[in-house]
């Protein structure tokens, strides 16, 4: 059961995911700190898993972890390509089909927070995002040429095209989701806070 505590441990764990954000930003941009930008991308989205597990295990699921923890990883996400497409070591149509899918989704959360609704995660979600997470920085490393560089690539590219997949068939399951909330919130009054 979700509580309305603010300082517990994954909700920290969020926090720290989110101001993490302009170190490996700036580590990926200047040239010579690839490996150490994509060391700590992969710290950063390694700790989704972390907050998920510890928030379940302990008892510490909130309201503002509920959404946190969403927005953290689409944050890091989104930076992180929009970085690797800039140093040209992701390409820019890939990124793409990564952000426009976020986009949608997060249009679809704010009409969901104008509400007072929302839709839980769903594991093909997760394992999408952990597809891609694993996927984007491989690639990004291949390109950088970093130590064993294309089998890097090679297996970037192949967590990339699963987790892409998985990502649309999340989407068209959040968009039913999405669906049921809404024809909810006309029949009922919103849920308090």
């Amino acid at each position: 059961m979700a509580t309305r505590r603010v300082l517990t441990v994954p909700n920290v764990l969020s926090f720290a995911r989110i101001l993490l954000i302009p170190v490996f930003v700036l580590l990926l941009l200047h040239h010579g700190t690839e490996l150490s930008g994509l060391r700590l991308l992969g710290l950063v989205v390694s700790t989704d898993w972390v907050d998920g597990v510890v928030a379940r295990r302990t008892g510490q699921v909130t309201e503002l972890g509920k959404w946190l923890d969403p927005i953290a990883d689409r944050a890091a996400i989104a930076a992180a390509l929009v970085t690797l497409v800039v140093r040209e070591a992701f390409p820019l149509w890939a990124a793409l089909l990564i952000l426009v899918r976020d986009g949608l989704v997060l249009m679809a959360g704010m009409v969901l927070l104008a509400r007072r609704r929302r839709i839980d995660v769903r594991f093909i979600g997760k394992v999408a995002t952990f597809s891609l997470m694993f996927g984007v920085p491989a690639v990004a490393w291949g390109n950088f040429g970093l130590p064993l560089a294309a089998a890097a690539r090679a297996l970037g590219w192949i967590a990339f095209g699963i987790g892409i997949v998985e990502y649309y068939v999340a989407a068209v399951l959040y968009a039913f989701d999405l669906r049921a909330a809404l024809r909810h919130a006309e029949t009922s009054p919103p849920a308090s806070r």
